[in-house]
């Protein structure tokens, strides 16, 4: 019996000295803190009537809409669906007009049909050649119905092929609330919401063809014929029409980008209106979202360069803050606040500047700042580790442990 006595005692006695003289120091404890600075709200102008939207990238949602959520009949904007599956599938090397294209029995029925409903057409004739650009032109800038359902036959062989790639397209594009039809907006069952019409714009700016040919819109196309550019409306405004169309399911529809400029430096947009009653109301409006957006798209602070996002104690006392290691900026409204994540690495003594975690921001913006200690955390020295021996050992313990 002694003897084990005498045995824990020697054990715990060796213990002791290296456990509390050398031995890892407690974890620090953390609080996460919510940012020192957050943006203002504000948000785009937006229209009761109808439905509308605001996107800032071809890759991100919209990030402010209004009026109807639901999805309502999209009348022309269906083609900008039609072109950018037809260009997924077959698309034009910069400075070509793409592959070459025969008006066939079916394109001049397409016409004939079209024609005879009162639909907005462009005049094909039987085996005359279309460059694939020139049938693009003819459907965005003209709005030409029949070009839209040639389109989706010459692509893809048929229209419930269309249809299919369509689908496929939408649901790869993050598009959900969108379906279509058909491949001209004339059916009452090609539906989104404006939300997705004012992404899908961005998406359609963000393909070189389909922005060359808004940005340099023709007059004529094969045989000489002359046409109309229907998508513009009110350019003095700084606006660039994407797509503009009207049918009695759909009301007026527009889908735009527009151009302001903070400090010096352009911010594009693109906007969607649909389901507008006429377009005096879509006049009104636009001019009232322009005008705000010159006076309220700004310089965005949503991370500032050393603000708190934790307070981390040492268990001798000392306090630090874990602070953004960078700043994150952006241009636009605050419409939306972020989301911010605090990760933390486990910390024990270290000095200013040592890195102890991230910040990750989702939302409309997402980005990732590292988190630095802004003082340092010092080793509490000798002193300390020999008269707490109950956290030291402890750790000393768990880390033999692990």
């Amino acid at each position: 019996m002694g003897i084990a006595v005498g045995t824990i005692v020697i054990l715990v006695v060796g213990l002791y000295g290296p456990a509390t003289l050398v031995g890892p120091l407690p974890e620090a404890r953390a609080k996460v803190t919510a940012p020192s600075t957050a943006p203002k709200a504000s948000a785009p102008v937006l229209p009761k009537d109808g439905a509308s939207a605001i996107a800032v990238a071809p890759n991100k949602p919209a990030i402010a809409a209004a009026g109807v959520k639901d999805a309502v009949p999209l009348a022309g904007v269906t083609k900008l669906v039609t072109a950018l599956v037809v260009l997924n599938a077959k698309p034009i090397a910069a400075k070509h007009d793409g592959a070459l294209i025969r008006m066939t029995a079916a394109d001049v029925g397409f016409y004939s049909a079209h024609r005879a409903a009162g639909d907005v057409t462009v005049p094909v004739v039987l085996g005359e050649t279309w460059s694939e650009k020139q049938m693009l032109q003819a459907m965005i800038l003209a709005s030409s119905n029949n070009h839209a359902d040639s389109l989706a036959r010459w692509a893809f062989g048929n229209e419930d092929a269309y249809l299919d790639a369509a689908k496929a397209w939408l649901s790869k594009n993050g598009l959900k609330t969108t379906a279509v039809a058909d491949a001209s907006g004339i059916s009452e069952n090609s539906v989104g919401t404006a939300a997705d019409a004012a992404h899908l714009a961005a998406l359609a700016m963000h393909d070189p063809t389909i922005a060359d040919i808004i940005a340099h819109p023709v007059d004529t196309l094969a045989g000489g014929r002359v046409i109309e550019n229907s998508t513009a409306f009110h350019p003095e405004l700084g606006v660039t029409g994407i797509s503009r169309s009207y049918t009695d399911a759909a009301g007026v529809c527009f889908l735009f980008a527009a151009t302001v400029k903070v400090d010096d430096k352009p911010f594009t947009f693109t906007g969607a209106f649909l389901r507008i009653p006429d377009w005096d109301t879509l006049q009104s409006a636009l001019t009232a979202l322009i005008t705000d957006a010159r006076a309220s798209v700004h310089q965005i602070t949503l991370v500032k360069k050393g603000a708190s996002f934790a307070t981390i104690t040492s268990a001798w006392g000392d306090t630090a803050h874990a602070v953004a290691d960078g700043a994150v900026t952006i241009t636009g409204w605050s419409s939306a606040k972020p989301r911010y994540a605090v990760r933390l690495k486990p910390v024990t003594a270290a000095s200013k500047g040592h890195t102890v975690g991230e910040v990750e921001l989702s939302g409309a913006t997402a980005a990732t700042v590292s988190l630095t200690l802004d003082r340092t955390l010092s080793d509490p020295g000798v002193g300390w580790r020999v008269s707490h021996p109950i956290p030291v050992i402890s750790t000393f313990v768990k880390s033999l442990g692990g």
